[in-house]
């Protein structure tokens, strides 16, 4: 029997494109195709996401007629309370067979697998998501191993299905080595590492198949199952720049972002004082934020990037600013670090040119990477060489380790090397902007915020 397979994976909320990727979806399928999507078609950068927990890429995979997806570490991104929400207010099933809330229950509306009816052909569809180490138990989450959940999905369903399709986002390295070591899977359609196959490949017997990422492409597998196995047919994966625009698609859109807006402009509070910014100069919106880390995480000290938002804050705070001044989706971070290596990040602080750099890095959607702010601490510099450096009053050890109060972006060495050095990293499931949020409408650390931590010589002089 013939079995059409149209898939996309990793579309992070590139909406313009995915409105050219659903006319081609719509062009190929017929009454013998399943859509399938690989996960991470929900990335939280978006607005429409944002303002609507999610419903709106809901609205938009039902509109395709998607069958099923697998969860991606993008749709956890926004908290696990917005992936149940979307999990268990949609008929496209939210597959994973590994993930699990903290305590290790169950996930509200997420399956570990399903059985679709297709032609005749009864399918089983399961999938995992990817392990981010730590930065799980921050998100709420529990993960368990692929490869033992795999199994365990085949084993349980094992005579209820013609075929077995493993919809996984590990990445295709790993899923090469399980078309090697497993039986019992006839289709793993891959993602989470964006790769773009030309062609469908085969690996011991496994139709293999991954559609790169953004919705530039769109994958379509055709076989025929007969009792003897699987046989493929048709395996590409077909660019979707030329295709023309889906107005259903862009109607869902232009109606969820209107939606979004309202939702989230509505006032949260009035600020008390003007919250300014600078990417060079210390300011009082980056001196909040490590005061809030500090705060939140009961750290040594506080440490942040001055690129981390890209403009102040006046008047009022709204969600919808948030998100305009602090667009990246970066989490409060704690990690243990040795003095040596503050001192080094806090030395290249005084650096024009290492504060406007590039801000590139995982997750950092601003522009530049920014002067290093505290809380907690005092730096007393020349303008040109830190002299000193004291955390709560007492002068930096370079051999000794602290507890910084940060961000996953500055964890990892983005923008200061120097400060990838350190170990005991524990994440959190708010974002940066949630600092903001919360600490914003505080008077005492308002007036905190205006305290000056970089001294200049002269100044501790006189």
């Amino acid at each position: 029997m013939k079995l059409k397979i149209i898939h996309t994976n990793d579309l992070h909320s590139h909406f313009e494109t995915f409105s050219r990727a659903a006319s081609l979806i719509k062009a190929h399928k017929d009454e013998n195709t399943l859509i399938l999507d690989g996960g991470d078609f929900a990335d939280f950068r978006s607005v429409e996401l944002q303002g609507t927990r999610g419903m709106a890429a809901i609205e938009l995979l039902e509109s395709v007629g998607y069958d099923a997806l697998t969860i991606g570490n993008n749709e956890m991104f926004n908290g696990f309370d917005t992936l149940e929400h979307m999990a268990s207010n949609t008929p496209v099933p939210f597959i994973s067979n590994n993930l699990y809330r903290k305590d290790k229950t169950v996930a509200n509306g997420v399956k570990p697998s399903v059985i679709l009816k297709k032609n005749g052909l009864r399918i089983l569809i399961t999938g995992s998501s990817p392990d981010l180490g730590g930065f799980n138990y921050g998100l709420g989450v529990h993960i368990t191993d692929f490869k033992n959940a795999i199994v365990e999905e085949i084993k349980r369903n094992r005579g209820n299905y013609d075929v077995c399709i493993l919809l996984n986002h590990v990445g295709t390295l790993a899923d090469d080595e399980l078309a090697n070591e497993l039986d019992g899977v006839d289709i793993i359609l891959s993602a989470h590492d964006h790769k773009l196959y030309p062609q469908a490949k085969v690996i011991n017997g496994t139709v293999m198949n991954s559609a790169g990422c953004y919705g530039e492409y769109v994958g379509i597998v055709e076989v025929d199952v007969t009792k003897d196995g699987v046989k493929l047919l048709r395996g590409e994966t077909i660019e979707t720049g030329s295709s023309p625009i889906d107005k259903e698609v862009v109607a869902i859109l232009k109606e969820n972002k209107k939606k979004a807006i309202d939702v989230l402009s509505r006032s949260l509070y009035k600020l008390d004082q003007s919250l300014w910014h600078d990417v060079i100069e210390e300011n009082p919106i980056t001196n909040l934020i490590a005061d809030g880390l500090l705060d939140m995480l009961k750290c040594d000290f506080g440490l942040i990037n001055s690129g981390i938002v890209n403009a102040g804050a006046f008047d009022f705070i709204t969600n919808k600013k948030l998100i305009e001044i602090c667009p990246s989706p970066l989490n409060p971070t704690s990690f243990d670090i040795q003095g040596k290596h503050i001192r080094t990040a806090i030395q290249q602080s005084l650096d024009a040119g290492v504060c406007l750099a590039d801000g590139k890095g995982p997750g950092f959607r601003g522009k530049f990477v920014g002067r290093l702010h505290v809380s907690g601490a005092e730096i007393t510099h020349d303008g040109k060489r830190v002299s000193e450096i004291h955390i709560g009053n007492v002068p930096l050890e370079d051999e000794k380790w602290y507890s910084v109060a940060s961000s996953d972006y500055l964890q990892r060495g983005s923008g200061y090397e120097s400060l990838a050095q350190n170990r005991n990293e524990k994440y959190m499931a708010e974002e940066i902007r949630d600092v903001i949020r919360m600490y914003g409408d505080r008077k005492d650390f308002i007036e905190k915020a205006y305290l000056t931590r970089w001294k200049e010589s002269s100044d501790v002089m006189v």
